[in-house]
């Protein structure tokens, strides 16, 4: 699939323009697809409701089949319309984190085409918490079938420029607002199960939801069937440059033998270390301040030439969950 040269409409992250809103809405309803912002990272908006258009945004990132989409909502009233049950957990949680970076699995509804669900009986819903993702999809009136605007598998884009490096002429148009605020993908809790499951972990840690809701349950193992949501398959988020993942302890040893062979590698240490130069970056010991930073180093780092990418493991806690997920995945073969 090619469309021309994608355009890209810069934005205010907080006070968008109707008229640039409008502008993207009407191809939204034309079935093409828009880029744009969340407060996680930047997201491929299609109609949910329009089974022909999402299959294109299948078809612009190279997605499998078997992995689901996000379905993006403008509040609880719209996430009810595409939903078979709305159970109290799901209302106590949207009122609690949405708008925000929590997304909810649940029982299927009639509205929502099978190609958004892999096929599944569940979809999964959120309301995102940027004003630009809200304003689009108040403005299209229809809920936005939304995975990273990126090619499958490879990282999530933080910024327009990483979306229109990845997607340009694949895709109608980028809503340019920035830097995404959290740069890593949302939080999704499944519960069609007897205790709320936890299947991806993202911004709101398991510590959150279960002051909410009580015990969260860990997936074990691989889950049967079509997956009931996206950010499962073994290999995601994964740079183009091989990626190593080293304890502090394995890690300058690492560093030695391969200045020793003369290789041209990237660090990225963790915590205010020995960062200073483009190959060198130390992101913060905070994980949500290394987060927010994460996928726009890498992409960075991924555009040097290098001949492999050196991260050293953050604290195995809750808190680092979501980014230590993001690291296993994207240095999985």
């Amino acid at each position: 699939m090619r469309v021309p040269a994608t355009r890209v409409l810069p934005i205010h992250p907080v006070d968008a323009d109707r008229d640039t809103l409008r502008e993207a809405a009407e191809i939204v309803l034309a079935r093409g697809i828009v880029a744009f912002p969340t407060e996680t990272v930047y997201g491929l908006g299609v109609n949910g409701l329009d089974a022909d258009a999402v299959r294109r945004v299948f078809e612009a990132k190279g997605r499998p089949s078997v992995n689901p989409l996000i379905v993006h909502v403008a509040g609880e009233a719209m996430a009810r319309g595409l939903v078979a049950d709305w159970p109290a957990t799901a209302r106590t949680l949207a009122a609690q984190f949405w708008p925000g970076p929590l997304t909810l699995v649940l029982p299927k509804g009639n509205a929502v085409p099978d190609i958004v669900t892999a096929g599944g009986s569940t979809v999964a819903v959120r309301m995102p918490g940027h004003p630009v993702a809200l304003g689009l999809i108040r403005e299209a009136g229809v809920p936005l079938a939304a995975p990273s605007a990126n090619r499958s598998g490879e990282l999530s884009p933080t910024r327009a420029e990483h979306v229109l490096a990845g997607l340009d002429g694949k895709i109608d148009l980028i809503l340019d607002a920035g830097p995404t605020p959290n740069g890593i993908e949302s939080t999704v809790i499944d519960l069609t199960t007897p205790r709320p499951t936890l299947l991806r972990p993202g911004p709101i840690g398991i510590a959150d939801l279960e002051a909410v809701v009580g015990p969260v349950e860990r997936p074990i193992g691989k889950s049967r069937g079509p997956l009931p949501s996206p950010g499962m398959m073994p290999r995601h988020y994964a740079p183009r440059t091989p990626l190593e993942l080293h304890s502090r302890d394995t890690l300058d040893a690492r560093i030695s033998d391969l200045e020793g062979k003369k290789e041209n590698f990237g660090v990225v240490f963790c915590g205010d270390r020995r960062g200073g130069d483009e190959k060198r970056i130390a992101l913060p010991a905070n994980s949500q301040s290394y987060a927010a930073r994460l996928y726009d180093v890498m992409h960075q780092l991924d555009s040097l030439g290098l001949s492999r990418i050196l991260i050293e493991l953050p604290p195995d806690t809750d808190s680092w969950m979501a980014i230590r997920d993001r690291l296993a995945r994207a240095a999985a073969t």
